[in-house]
């Protein structure tokens, strides 16, 4: 906002266009702000909630893992791991909220599929791969929640600051400039009517004088 600007009727006319507008967009990215704020809440606490069941969940793989090199040794536990292929099908769509791209992952079935033989093999071992398998669908899931909350504070800190300032420095400087303008424009006025007043009041004294 030039504050230099000429104190004229229609600058005061642009001015308060303006400070409609500022306060408009105050209020969308205000708006905008508290849904985010709310994405923003809801996620963290289900990220809370995936960390303390990983927590639970990879003591269970371990203990599983232990059972199965107690059953079957180690090299071989080893082996039938090398046999089972990595899991890289995934699928990972994208949702708007208010603007910003969420990541959405396909959910990772717990599920084991049959991936080695039965032979040679033990419960122990068909336990830890299924514990594996629930670490895995946990791990992506709490993949898919940070990285949604990293996304959605970098873009609430952005609305914050743009709130912030259409608040503290826009929208206070087309207030002083519509305050500054009309001030001059009232004090113009009453001159002129004081100019008019005289020049009558001379008109006056002439036309009484004749």
């Amino acid at each position: 906002m030039d504050k230099k600007q000429a104190p004229t009727r229609g600058n005061m006319v642009r001015a308060a266009a303006g400070l409609k507008l500022a306060a408009k967009g105050h209020d969308l990215l205000e708006q905008k702000r508290q849904v985010l704020m709310m994405e923003l809440v809801g996620l963290i606490k289900e990220s809370r909630e995936i960390q303390e069941n990983i927590q639970t969940v990879f003591s269970n793989a371990y203990s599983s893992l232990q059972m199965a090199n107690l059953s079957l040794g180690i090299d071989t536990v080893e082996e039938i791991a090398n046999s089972v292929p990595e899991e890289n099908d995934f699928t990972i769509r994208l949702h708007s909220v208010m603007g910003v791209e969420i990541p959405d992952v396909d959910r990772i079935e717990p599920d084991p599929k049959p991936c080695y033989s039965f032979y040679g093999t033990s419960g122990a071992m068909d336990n830890a791969y299924v514990k594996a398998r629930e670490v895995l669908a946990l791990l992506a899931r709490l993949a898919e929640v940070e990285n949604s909350v990293y996304r959605l504070a970098v873009q609430i800190r952005k609305t914050y600051r743009r709130v912030n300032a259409l608040e503290k420095v826009v929208i206070p400087s087309y207030k002083q400039t519509i305050s500054m303008i009309s001030s001059v424009l009232e004090e113009s006025d009453r001159e002129d009517f004081v100019r008019m007043k005289i020049a009558k009041g001379n008109s006056s004294g002439r036309e009484d004088k004749q």
